[in-house]
């Protein structure tokens, strides 16, 4: 029997021998996987293209910020200069008036001749400047987007009621938007 033992062993040996190292020993699939899956470290060129698109994607961003504060602020800029330009001629316009009050009252035809060259001058200016005068004329419906009505009065025969009897100061307005109304008296 020992002998049939022996034989035994020997034969085992020997299959064991035959198969191969893989099949002997028993086989640990994670083990062999995690070094194929683990996660491999960018490279250094891998991580300056991400680094280089981030920077870009930023530059893009800070790019468009920059042009739209630019044109805002253009564009506050060309607002504040009509603004200071309308306050400027606002505070000329009373002189303008105390002309035309002048040229009303005038004694004689020189003097009215001079005050309106004044007045001319003074309206050339103003329209070079982008200011224009209102057309309020006396007979005219009255409009409250363009006037003031400082006064009523009861309308005399002929006059129609809710209109113009009488142009106290004139209006001015620069593009679309007033900056003076026109004063009037208005009939009822």
């Amino acid at each position: 029997m020992s002998e049939k033992k022996d034989k035994l062993k020997h034969s085992d040996q020997e299959e064991m021998e035959e198969l191969p190292a893989e099949a002997s020993a028993p086989q640990n699939e994670e083990a062999d996987k995690a070094p194929e899956e683990a996660p491999k470290e960018p490279s250094e060129l891998e991580k300056a293209l991400a680094a280089a698109e981030d920077y870009r994607r930023k530059w893009y961003s800070v790019s468009a910020e920059y042009d739209n504060f630019r044109k805002r602020n253009q564009t506050a800029v060309a607002q504040a200069f009509a603004d200071g330009k309308a306050e400027a001629v606002l505070k000329l316009l009373p002189v303008a008036d105390n002309f035309g009050y002048a040229y009303e009252g005038a004694p004689d035809e020189k003097t009215k001749t001079g005050i309106d060259k004044i007045i001319k001058s003074f309206n050339t200016i103003i329209s070079s400047l982008g200011i224009e005068e209102i057309a309020v004329n006396v007979g005219d419906d009255f409009d409250e987007s363009v006037a003031e009505a400082i006064m009523n009065v009861p309308a005399e025969e002929g006059q129609k009621p809710n209109a113009v009897a009488r142009v106290l100061k004139k209006g001015y307005r620069q593009g679309g938007k007033v900056i003076r109304f026109a004063q009037v008296i208005v009939t009822i």
